[in-house]
């Protein structure tokens, strides 16, 4: 007998090298500024540079990567001005899904959240970063899509985007990590009780607290590239 050939759509390849480009983005194996060198890409990921350059253009449209003229593509660094007002607006984003959720969750989909949600600690408990944040983005979007309201679901996506390796890096210091854990213990406690205020005051300072997080560690990072530029010079 012979195995049977299975022949992966092109439009399912590239959509499977895009999420593969998208965790590296996020979790900084593609550093901010970085290049994406298509070579390189095509043969660590063993695929045609077709499928390649097609990812990268969803890549693009989603706002993790900035296509160059003459140059390809880079990853997308934010300045702290782009932090403070893309964090702002996801504020304001979190907050509505989840007090719309909280009134329109079902039955079936508050089961899936608190699933994922069990999961996610687990992840926690052995101190799985990766496999923590993906779970975690995974709740995030099912509260977002227990809203119910396809308008703000797109807007959501499209901005939050932008902010998802930020995310990931915010929960790489110890105490700050245990804190978005406990708000995320209350998400489900006001999602259980459908309390729709709650839910919204959560998600606020959820987001709040990881925008000073991400605040402190650029400018620390900021801090460290000075004394190298200076001795350089």
């Amino acid at each position: 007998m012979t195995a049977e050939v299975i022949v992966i759509p092109r439009a399912a390849l590239h959509e499977q090298v895009a999420q593969r480009l998208r965790q590296m983005l996020v979790e900084g194996e593609i550093a901010p500024g970085a290049k994406l060198n298509e070579r390189e890409l095509a043969e660590q990921l063993a695929v045609s540079r077709t499928p390649l350059r097609e990812a990268i253009k969803m890549l693009a449209a989603e706002g993790l990567v900035e296509l160059l003229p003459n140059r390809g593509a880079i990853a997308v660094s934010l300045r702290e001005s782009d932090v403070l007002h893309t964090f702002e607006l996801m504020a304001g984003l979190e907050a509505m899904s989840g007090e719309l959720a909280a009134q329109r969750v079902t039955v079936t989909e508050l089961a899936e959240i608190q699933a994922m949600h069990y999961e996610m600690m687990a992840a926690y408990t052995r101190r799985d970063l990766s496999a923590y944040y993906s779970i975690n983005a995974r709740i995030h979007a099912a509260i977002s899509a227990a809203a119910k309201n396809p308008v703000l679901a797109g807007v959501y996506g499209q901005v939050n985007a932008r902010l998802q390796a930020l995310r990931f890096r915010s929960n790489q210091d110890g105490e700050k990590w245990k804190r978005a854990v406990q708000e995320h213990e209350m998400m489900i406690e006001a999602l259980v009780a459908r309390d729709a205020a709650a839910m919204r005051d959560v998600l606020l300072a959820h987001l709040r607290n990881k925008r000073d997080t991400v605040l402190e560690q650029l400018r620390a990072a900021q801090e460290q590239q000075q004394p190298r530029a200076r001795e350089v010079s």
